[in-house]
């Protein structure tokens, strides 16, 4: 896939690195908080592995966090969770990041945490979970706001995590409500829970808090903490409204005593400059002094957040150098209500402002969240479209799914840019129907009184589709390819990939010297461009062309150059993987390195899960490279299965030139073998669900997260046990990992 803005989307070091490190630092205990010190004891001597603070907003979850890791004499680990990491990609690397520190085995895999799908949970999930297995240090990973990531896939990912947590080290995670696999590890003992009674604060520690924010608790202290129902940030609200003059008896009348009152009592006593500053940089979830000049149009923000910090209003610095803060989550929420309240107009410009410092600070993914909020389809469109291809490229799938879908399918058939991004995700991600009708919705686009450059470009974005699909042929795929290559400039991010597709086609037609030259120079052009797909394709495919002849030391440079690339992305798992990892364990085989071999196909096996019919000669094409290798392991089992894979593909697509031939000729040759002994593979639909078996889920609960029925996961999970020879969920992860199926 592509990448034309790789450039343009890596956020400036300086400000990324500062924005991360205000992640997985953990903050200063704040000045007003009631010492929860017994209870962090108490978590502590429990023995329990996962410790759940589980309250709503104002109960000083973060606060008791933030007192526990300074309280700790294990190695401290933080991880503090926004709505940007409801991703499993984003929550995995946001781990492993934040447990650097706990392992050199978890600072090995931190690059690792990406991929698509359940790929992200049959390795990226699993390989974290190992490395916090093999910590010799104990330690505590503090994962605040949770609530932020709740998505299913991220639950999934965590709860695999959670199952490397060893002896001696706990997780503690805070949230507004209990995840379903927390609940889960109460029926095991294995989780402790805190709550809001536990949380709640009493006359003394109503004192504790006054006392804190310079006020002298009267007489009637106990009629506030009552109305309070021990809330803490309640009883610090009216310690404000206190020291401004309020009598504590008065807040026990009529009045609903609840967040946005107070917060409304104790905003009027500001200035109105000040409010107004409170109010509009609350689009914000993240502030700094440069980010709120930027979004009110000023220059005096850094003395305003510094005497918002001295006045302990709210604003919770999330590092060291007091550079970067954010609001108290309650209190921005009732900052963003007053301010859609009083100063709806400018909500709009705000987020319009915001988007522009962030977009100029190469941000764009923040950018796209505050088009989004702005309404400026038109301009969230556009930046998604320049972002969707390196977001995909870096393991965030589901961050790509969200934008498209909170741009809605009018906006993305609107703009054909958005549909040619919708269209590949779903060909490498292997979904089918949504290829299909991506495909033919881009095809249908009416290109009528576009430029003649936007209409030469949408028309080289269609032939590139239609070649990778083969729909029509090898001829009717060659000319399209064709039709790319001659339109996409040098300096296109397109053209490795039409490059790459013309010599894909080729091959169709047994043109084996036209399709070389377009590897080679698919392979160079996205070394330029910094596409690692088309290296790892193309070097995959010159590596399959030298086994052909039998040139095994140059099929050895094309294989390693492959693995290279994808070792050094990240790329675990893709789609696009799997030929390259194929043809360097057929290259490994003929080395004699039966080890590396096995590996390497295991891990090719993986990926070609999402190669389907939609792409067709990559799909064929790795299932016979796999083959081919099985073959020669002596395992005629697994290669009769891969072939029967092959031959489904070429019935749904039958027009794919000299490589039916192939597909054909492949499984005649396996069937004149004799039968050889052994379990056949998992078939793709097994390897998605295969992950799903480290979790607690119910065979329901996998069907719906996979689209099927729990008789078809039942039927699957029985078929998974056969064939790894096992007979419960325990033994069949443990044995999947032992063979390569799952982590590594």
């Amino acid at each position: 896939m592509p990448d034309g803005s790789r450039q343009t989307v890596t956020a400036r070091p300086d400000l990324s690195s500062a924005l991360l490190a205000a992640k997985v630092v953990p903050p200063a205990p704040r000045r007003a908080a009631v010492s929860r010190r017994a209870l962090v004891e108490s978590a502590r001597d429990s023995g329990a592995r996962i410790v759940g603070v589980t309250a709503p907003p104002g109960y000083g979850k973060s606060t008791m966090l933030a007192e526990w890791a300074g309280l700790e004499d294990r190695v401290v680990a933080w991880a503090a969770v926004d709505r940007l990491d409801d991703d499993p990609a984003g929550l995995l690397t946001l781990l492993a990041l934040a447990c650097e520190r706990v392992s050199p085995d978890v600072a090995a895999v931190a690059a690792e945490m990406r991929g698509t799908g359940p790929m992200m949970l049959g390795r990226s999930a699993s390989l974290l979970a190992s490395a916090l297995a093999r910590a010799r240090t104990p330690f505590v990973l503090f994962v605040d706001d949770l609530h932020e990531a709740d998505s299913l896939g991220c639950q999934d990912a965590l709860e695999i995590v959670l199952r490397g947590v060893p002896e001696g080290s706990q997780v503690v995670v805070a949230g507004r409500h209990t995840l379903g696999h927390l609940a889960r590890r109460r029926v095991e003992g294995d989780l402790l829970e805190i709550g809001p009674a536990d949380l709640r604060v009493d006359d003394e520690g109503a004192r504790a808090i006054y006392r804190a924010a310079g006020v002298e608790a009267d007489h009637g202290i106990e009629t506030v903490v009552r109305r309070c129902e021990g809330w803490p940030t309640g009883d610090f609200l009216c310690a404000l409204l206190v020291r401004a003059g309020e009598e504590a008896s008065a807040l026990a009348g009529d009045d609903r005593f609840v967040a946005d009152y107070l917060y409304r009592e104790c905003m009027v006593r500001l200035s109105p400059q000040t409010q107004r500053f409170l109010r509009r940089t609350a689009v914000l979830d993240q502030l700094s002094a440069e980010a709120c000049d930027a979004v009110l149009d000023t220059a005096d923000s850094a003395a305003r957040l510094r005497e918002l910090e001295d006045a302990n209003l709210f604003l919770v610095p999330l590092d060291h150098r007091r550079g970067w803060f954010r609001y108290h989550s309650l209190f921005r929420e009732y900052l963003l209500s007053e301010l859609d309240r009083t100063e709806h107009g400018v909500v709009a410009t705000l987020h319009r402002r915001a988007a522009a410092w962030f977009t100029a600070h190469r941000l764009e993914a923040r950018a796209v969240e505050h088009l989004l909020a702005a309404g400026d389809v038109e301009d969230a469109a556009l930046l998604v479209a320049e972002l969707a291809l390196p977001t995909y490229q870096e393991g965030q799938v589901a961050v790509v799914s969200r934008w498209l879908e909170e741009l809605g399918e009018r906006t993305v058939e609107a703009f054909p840019q958005l549909t040619v991004v919708a269209a590949w995700k779903a060909l490498l991600l292997g979904e089918s129907p949504a290829a299909e009708r991506w495909a033919a919705m881009l095809e249908r686009f009416d290109a009528t009184g576009l430029p003649a450059d936007e209409s030469t470009a949408l028309e080289s974005a269609r032939c590139q589709i239609r070649a990778a699909m083969c729909v029509d042929g090898p001829e009717e795929a060659l000319a399209c390819a064709r039709f790319a290559v001659e339109h996409e400039p040098a300096w296109s991010p397109w053209r490795d990939q039409a490059l790459h597709l013309l010599g894909s086609v080729h091959l169709l037609s047994g043109d084996v010297d036209a399709a070389r030259e377009a590897f080679l120079a698919a392979a160079d052009q996205g070394a330029t461009a910094g596409n690692p797909d088309s290296i790892i394709l193309s070097e995959g495919e010159l590596a399959v062309l030298a086994i052909d002849e039998g040139s095994w030391a140059d099929a050895d440079e094309h294989a390693r150059a492959a693995v290279r690339t994808i070792d050094e992305h990240h790329m675990e798992g893709y789609s696009t993987t799997a030929l390259a990892q194929a043809a360097s364990g057929r290259v490994a085989l003929h080395r004699g390195e039966v080890t590396v071999a096995e590996r390497l196909l295991a891990r090719a096996m993986r990926a070609r899960v999402q190669c389907t019919h939609v792409l067709p000669f990559l799909a064929m094409r790795v299932r016979l490279q796999l083959g081919y290798a099985y073959m020669t392991l002596g395992d005629r089992t697994t290669a009769m299965h891969l072939a029967a894979e092959a031959a489904e593909l070429l019935r749904r697509r039958p027009r794919v030139g000299l490589l039916a031939q192939e597909v054909t000729g492949f499984r005649t040759r396996l069937e004149r073998l004799a039968a050889s002994p052994g379990a056949p593979p998992l078939t793709p639909a097994e390897h998605r669900l295969l992950p799903y078996l480290q979790t607690h889920l119910t065979m329901a609960e996998i069907g719906s997260r996979l689209f099927v029925s729990r008789n078809t996961v039942s039927t699957q999970v029985g078929s998974i046990y056969r064939k790894l020879g096992v007979t419960t969920r325990g033994a069949a992860v443990e044995r999947a990992t032992d063979i390569g199926l799952l982590g590594g």
